[in-house]
């Protein structure tokens, strides 16, 4: 495939868009970008809609989003639509996730503030007990 004129090197991409070469070289190989072309020099062509594709993917990593979810919304998009139903699914099921952690942790804070409330300096060192207080249930 040729490269448009306005394709870009992977360089002048990693330094608009602020991420790193290594990382854009990543994410072709996983498939989320597709180089255009190469240079004479063998630098990677990448066209303009490059740092859209970059922004999103960047986006939807502080989602919570791991690559392999944001690939296959970016398949959808590439096959002419919107992936945004695809999108929320797995958001909400996110915040479903995050919910259960929430309560995990609560349930967990409990416990140890019962044991810190509890908390009694030990003199004995009996044998083969590493530490009195947090072994006994």
């Amino acid at each position: 495939m040729l490269p448009s004129e306005k394709a870009k090197q992977i360089g002048t991409v990693a330094r608009i868009s602020g991420v790193p070469i290594k990382t854009i070289r990543y994410y072709e190989e996983l498939g989320l970008l597709k180089a255009s072309g190469r240079t004479e020099g063998g630098f990677r062509l990448f066209d303009s809609d490059v740092l859209s594709r970059l922004h999103f993917i960047k986006r939807a990593q502080s989602l919570g989003l791991s690559l392999s979810e944001i690939k296959d919304f970016l398949e959808v998009h590439d096959q002419g639509n919107l992936p945004c139903d695809h999108i929320k699914a797995r958001l909400q099921d996110k915040l479903i996730k995050i919910d259960q952690q929430i309560q995990e942790l609560l349930i967990f804070k409990q416990e140890l503030e019962k044991l810190l409330f509890g908390w009694e300096a030990v003199t004995e060192n009996p044998e083969n007990i590493i530490c009195p207080i947090i072994e006994k249930d």
